[in-house]
């Protein structure tokens, strides 16, 4: 448990000072973040804000997942490795990214085909480093592997896996258009994460997870540094996460779920991200299918809200406790299954 508050305190501060450090040097380099004109008019008075803010949460996630490695009987793990080789990469696909944008002066980075290539070089090199060194389980899971017991096999399991970190760094992605909103949410979903795998590493003969103990270490330190960076991104943002923050957290996330065999609860615990995503389904389908007809004022849903009147804070705030719902439902199930395995008399 110290391991834990140390992670996540110390990539709490690491996040929080040196985003205020990142800003005025962001800014005196005109490093600002270009708006779509297609977007909520209210969002064009914020072109120009500090971005790439993101190699900020990934850099104190690293730093506090290390130090908390200083306390005795905590160890590195390849599993828990192979989660922040996750991270770092896609975060660096996000950086690149982020870059061109604020180099061309425009709202588009790489094009769709080369972030898609770099975020699967990614989740190829996790699923490859998990099967290899970390002796990850190949079956589906919801809580616990024997729950279900379909085995997708090495080549299924990487497949599964790449399928969960594209879905999941696109619905981050997506997510991040408001101020504070993704940053908010994932401290939320990573902190659920946190109470899994120290439960998992309680309970060693029930969830069969060697690595628990180094994956909540990495979802501390995760949340820990979503919160610093959130001191800095709540409204009005003083700096944007950037692709380099969403899709380094939504892989993150991915990488978690899949080594704590919580892969199928992800969407529930993740229930923000997806509601996000289907909006954005929604409304492509719906135009392209029903001869232009839009179900949403605009997608994804959270500028729905903002161009029916909603306050920023306010749709923020509502859709944070929606978030935290989601969450509060995961963990109940999750526990309600670990009193129907009877470890609990």
């Amino acid at each position: 448990m110290i391991a834990l508050l140390i992670s996540a305190s110390v990539a709490t501060i690491v996040a929080l000072l040196g985003t205020r450090l990142l800003i005025p040097w962001l800014q005196t380099r005109g490093v600002g973040q270009p708006i779509r004109v297609e977007g909520p008019a209210g969002h064009q008075t914020k072109a120009g804000t500090p971005t790439m803010g993101g190699v900020m949460i990934v850099a104190a996630a690293v730093v506090g997942y290390a130090v908390a490695h200083l306390r005795a009987g905590v160890i590195f793990t390849r599993g828990g490795l192979a989660v922040m080789l996750a991270i770092t990469g896609a975060g660096l696909v996000g950086l690149l990214d982020d870059w061109i944008k604020v180099t061309r002066t425009r709202n588009l980075g790489l094009n769709k085909r080369a972030k898609l290539i770099g975020l699967t070089v990614v989740a190829f090199a996790f699923a490859f480093v998990a099967l290899r060194y970390a002796n990850v389980d190949t079956r589906l899971s919801f809580t616990r592997v024997a729950q279900i017991d379909f085995d997708l096999g090495p080549l299924g399991w990487t497949l599964w896996a790449l399928l969960v970190i594209l879905a999941s760094g696109n619905a981050v992605n997506l997510t991040d258009g408001l101020d504070g909103l993704a940053a908010g949410a994932a401290a939320f979903v990573f902190t659920t994460l946190v109470v899994i795998a120290f439960w998992a590493f309680r309970h060693p003969t029930t969830y069969n997870i060697p690595q628990a103990l180094d994956l909540a270490v990495i979802a501390a330190a995760m949340a820990g540094a979503c919160v610093g960076f959130l001191w800095w991104n709540a409204p009005p943002a003083r700096i944007f996460m950037g692709d380099a923050g969403s899709l380094a957290m939504g892989a993150g996330l991915a990488a978690l779920a899949l080594l704590t065999k919580t892969d199928l609860l992800l969407p529930l615990i993740g229930g923000l991200f997806v509601l996000e995503t289907l909006s954005v389904v929604l409304q492509v389908g719906s135009f392209r299918l029903l001869g232009g007809r839009r179900p949403l004022r605009m997608a994804p849903i959270h500028h729905h809200f903002e161009l029916g009147a909603w306050p920023e804070t306010t749709v923020l705030v509502r859709l944070w406790i929606v978030n935290a719902l989601f969450n509060v439902v995961g963990l109940g199930l999750y526990y309600a299954d670990f009193i129907s395995t009877g470890a609990i008399d």
